[in-house]
């Protein structure tokens, strides 16, 4: 009767009512996510309802499911609801080379960076290529709270400074489509980038290895200018309707047309032919003389992401909730922001059991508040763009389990508990340990 009792009165804090008959019920749900805003665009629902997860899975998206049905539930009141958030351009391949991505200290391991803000996938775009991805796979992906999926680069040795991407030779796309396919569902796409010879060799090999593995290229077209490559070009003549062009407000790969103020003939013309186009922001790749105009005339992002590595994320771009916080200051809607971090990525990587709360999908899911008042949103440049609302992560939820929560939505006052507590059932926490 205790028990009984102490479980009513924790309800009771959360304002859910539980009846001592419902209380004796075996619970249906390992978790319990009540009263948020949902926020759901695969399924075009946007309502306060309640999130029930099972087993890793989506249970339930329903009003008023009772909290008693749950092992654990928890008040999103005035919160925002919404599919675990995806990030489709990242470089997490740390390692001990210096001044390096493939292995080295401009990349970051992922948990540091990804979970607190209520990311649950990151998509590393092109740091390994097929000769070092299985030790980014050993070291990094199988290790790391965050689902880590990735595109390999068409230079066989991956991203690096100096030469190693400026080399034609480890350029293969026989054998990077070999090493994709061995590790299908995992490496979900092709990357090349930062290439300055005139030729188009890596877009050639990165475009056979994503018909071999049936996977989507991701062009970074930062040498064109010096090369004298066009965008057209690019998109007409090589690309494949769903392959990606990054850094889509760098606004100097020609993605800009400086006397309309909008979007390039490259750009309307790519997209009309189903290239993807990604954020990207970076250190240098978003800056507000583009991307304002270009937003402003309807040339939205169909992915946002950061290009998270130890440059970018202390200057302008920070994390994945500001990048998305400057996306509402430009006057894009809270669900079309949801989309381009949700369920847009999702489709362009092929995992289509992320980046939604259909009941059956994987129980990936992001706990958002929106802050009101007077905040700043830089770029590289050192441009300030206002705004009146920000986002913050509040709780991560990854397959089923709670893997950060800022404001101890899961924990019970500290004098509350047993002398033998150790933390949550670890059928719905996992936020201690590995």
């Amino acid at each position: 009767m205790l028990s009984r009792m102490r479980r009513a009165v924790l309800f009771a804090a959360l304002g859910l009512l539980v009846s001592p008959l419902a209380a004796q019920a075996p619970p249906e749900y390992d978790f319990l996510i009540k009263g948020g805003r949902v926020i759901d665009p695969r399924n075009s629902l946007d309502a306060v309802r309640d999130v029930a997860i099972k087993d890793g899975k989506i249970a339930a998206v329903a009003a008023d499911i009772p909290a008693a049905r749950a092992l654990k539930a928890v008040d999103a009141r005035g919160l925002v609801v919404t599919p675990g958030l995806i990030d489709l351009h990242v470089h997490v391949y740390p390692g001990e080379k210096l001044r390096d991505y493939a292995g080295g200290d401009w990349s970051v391991f992922p948990d540091g960076f990804t979970l607190r803000s209520c990311v649950t996938t990151v998509n590393d775009a092109g740091t390994s290529g097929w000769r070092n991805f299985p030790d980014f796979k050993r070291r990094i992906i199988d290790e790391s709270k965050t689902r880590v999926t990735a595109f390999l680069n068409i230079v066989g040795n991956g991203m690096g400074s100096g030469a190693i991407e400026q080399n034609p030779e480890d350029m293969d796309g026989a054998a990077t489509a070999a090493m994709a396919l061995k590790h299908k569902g995992v490496v979900v796409g092709i990357k090349s980038a930062h290439y300055n010879g005139t030729d188009w060799k890596p877009y050639e090999q990165a475009v056979i290895a994503g018909k071999q593995a049936d996977i989507p290229v991701m062009i970074d077209f930062g040498g064109n200018v010096k090369a004298g490559r066009t965008l057209m070009d690019l998109f007409m003549k090589y690309l494949r309707p769903g392959d990606i062009f990054t850094h889509m407000y760098g606004g100097v790969r020609g993605e800009f047309d400086a006397a309309s103020k909008g979007p390039s003939a490259a750009m309307i013309e790519g997209r009309k032919r189903g290239i993807i186009f990604d954020v990207g922001h970076g250190g240098t790749s978003l800056r507000y003389s583009a991307a304002i105009p270009m937003v402003k005339q309807g040339f939205l992002p169909d992915s946002i992401s950061t290009d998270l590595h130890t440059s970018s994320m202390n200057s302008a771009m920070k994390d994945m909730l500001n990048v998305m916080g400057k996306f509402l200051a430009m006057g894009v809607p809270l669900v079309d922001v949801i989309r381009q971090s949700t369920w847009n990525p999702a489709r362009e990587i092929k995992l289509e059991s992320l980046g939604h709360l259909s009941v059956g999908a994987t129980a990936d899911v992001s706990v958002l508040r929106v802050e009101q008042g007077k905040f700043g949103f830089v770029d590289f440049l050192g441009g300030r763009l206002e705004g009146t609302q920000r986002l913050a992560c509040e709780l991560t939820v990854r397959d089923g389990k709670v893997v950060y929560d800022l404001n101890g939505m899961i924990a019970d006052p500290w004098d509350t508990l047993p002398a033998t507590a150790r933390g949550g059932d670890p059928k719905w926490d996992r936020t201690r340990g590995h």
